[in-house]
């Protein structure tokens, strides 16, 4: 059986970042991703999709160091269903997100230490970044101040208010 997802979008919330009894960092927050479209009636609409994602080990600790509520991911991994029961005793469900690859998107200026590059889960420590930048999360380049991106006027604005967001 197949089970990989690809989603891109932003960042709801800073990312949450815990750490097991062994020392492997876990990192949870959502990604919000779009999608505009015409219906029926020729009315240009959009469609907004929340979906809670999980970060582990390193890629935990990088995103954690770089990311920020807004900023644009590309992630892949693994659709999984969570399964509980409610204070009030009803079965809820819901799907997640168990990310295995993740992308920083967005100008060199909101992505200042870490260029394009992306961060590969599988193997623990290799990098996936495009031929023409190598550069490494653990040292960034000596004349980029290692602070938060800053977002910009690029960065749509998702038009929500923050009480509905469920989670």
């Amino acid at each position: 059986m197949y089970n990989k997802i690809i989603l891109a979008g932003n960042l709801t919330r800073d990312i949450e970042v815990r750490y097991t009894q062994s020392g492997a960092a876990i990192g949870n927050t959502a990604i919000a991703t779009s999608r505009k479209f015409k219906s029926q009636t020729g009315e240009q609409k959009e469609e907004v999709l929340f979906v809670d994602i999980t970060f582990f080990g390193r890629t935990a600790e990088i995103a954690n160091q770089y990311l920020r509520k807004g900023s644009k991911v590309l992630v892949d991994g693994r659709l999984k269903l969570d399964q509980w029961t409610a204070q009030d005793g009803s079965k809820r469900s819901k799907h997640s997100v168990t990310v295995e690859n993740l992308q920083m998107l967005g100008s060199k200026d909101e992505a200042a230490p870490m260029g394009g590059n992306g961060y590969s889960q599988q193997g623990g420590s290799s990098y996936e970044a495009p031929a023409q930048q190598q550069n490494s999360y653990s040292q960034p380049a000596p004349s980029a101040p290692a602070a938060a991106p800053q977002p910009t006027s690029n960065i749509p604005e998702i038009d929500i208010n923050e009480d509905e967001i469920p989670f």
